[in-house]
């Protein structure tokens, strides 16, 4: 009888990734999940900007969102105890001089597919907040949704833990050992050993496989900061649509009765606890106080999480000869931490 620190395998990372491949690979073999924070889902999965659009994102990306929409729209009996989605559009805007941008985004069988053309006078009456000519027009995806990133995380781990995963947090991964076709990991919390090691480390995710000794892929962690501010003074805004720049160099979107801002930077970043810089914040102000003409008398509420992507920007997933297997889903925009 195998020991209880036996496993067939062991999942790095218990964020979204590292999550619902456990929940999969549960039913059919022994798991542990391997946490190095106290809670699973601190960094970027509690820090996603929480919206499922499938038009955003290069062609795979989009693929891999659009095979999601059952499931997510329509999730097992019991999987969670709220809805997983909530309707909400999305317009990518762009002004006069963006058009050309505009309209080759819209070039894409699937993305034209999937949104309908707004005249700029269309477009604002969609979000009143634009000053009147900022806008040049608009595509607007009317079937996208906001994600309540928190109960899809927990129905995973709920899923992985009801067919025996293991999950050990505040377990950082000290030193990994391969004997005998099998990896011996040292934790904090002990060691447990497994002949595969599922690396869904997310912005840690070549460092895992460097100390393993498998080649690393050349994951980037990327900056991106958001920020809440109070809803404009008498507009009401919980129904605007997401409102994203068609060169993605800002968003804002409705948010638990504010709005969330976004400058979407990409800064280049070494693993660790994201924290939002000024300058970032400052921008993301700029840009949408220029847009609107709104003045922001202040910030409710900065953070900052991490993006990580592969050098094509295309999910991570298979196997590496030593037996680490990688698993990183689609990185989405920053958005709301959980809470």
């Amino acid at each position: 009888m195998p020991s209880s620190n036996e496993f067939d395998f062991i999942v790095a990372g218990a964020g979204i990734a590292g999550a619902s491949v456990a929940a999969h690979l549960a039913p059919r073999a022994r798991v542990a999940i391997l946490e190095r924070e106290e809670h699973p889902g601190y960094h970027t999965t509690g820090r996603s900007a929480a919206l499922f659009s499938a038009i955003y994102g290069n062609a795979v990306v989009r693929a891999l969102t659009r095979a999601s929409r059952a499931f997510l729209f329509d999730p097992p009996a019991g999987f969670a105890p709220t809805p997983l989605v909530q309707p909400r559009a999305t317009m990518y805007f762009a002004r006069p001089d963006q058009l050309p941008a505009l309209a080759h985004f819209r070039a894409d069988a699937d993305i034209r597919a999937a949104t309908l053309a707004l005249s700029a006078a269309e477009a604002h009456a969609r979000v009143p907040a634009f000053r009147a000519g900022y806008l040049g027009g608009a595509a607007l995806e009317e079937g996208s949704a906001d994600i309540d990133v928190h109960a899809l995380h927990q129905g995973f781990l709920r899923q992985a833990r009801a067919h025996g995963a293991q999950l050990r947090c505040a377990a950082p991964v000290e030193t990994l050992l391969r004997a005998g076709g099998r990896w011996r990991i040292e934790t904090d919390a002990g060691a447990i050993v497994a002949p595969v090691i599922v690396d869904a480390a997310g912005a840690w995710g070549d460092e895992l496989a460097r100390r393993a000794g498998a080649a690393p892929l050349g994951l980037q962690p990327l900056r991106r900061t958001a920020v809440t501010i109070p809803a404009p003074a008498g507009t009401p805004c919980a129904d605007w649509p997401a409102a994203i720049d068609i060169d993605e160099q800002f968003y804002f979107k409705p948010d638990a009765g504010a709005l969330l801002l976004s400058p979407a930077d990409e800064t280049p970043s070494p693993p660790c606890d994201a924290q939002p810089e000024e300058l970032d914040v400052a921008i993301a102000v700029d840009r949408f106080e220029q847009a609107t003409g709104l003045p922001v008398q202040r910030v409710t509420h900065r953070w900052a999480g991490l993006r990580t992507f592969a050098p094509d920007r295309t999910p991570v997933a298979g196997f590496d000869a030593l037996g680490v297997a990688e698993a990183m889903l689609a990185p989405g925009r920053l958005g709301r931490p959980s809470t």
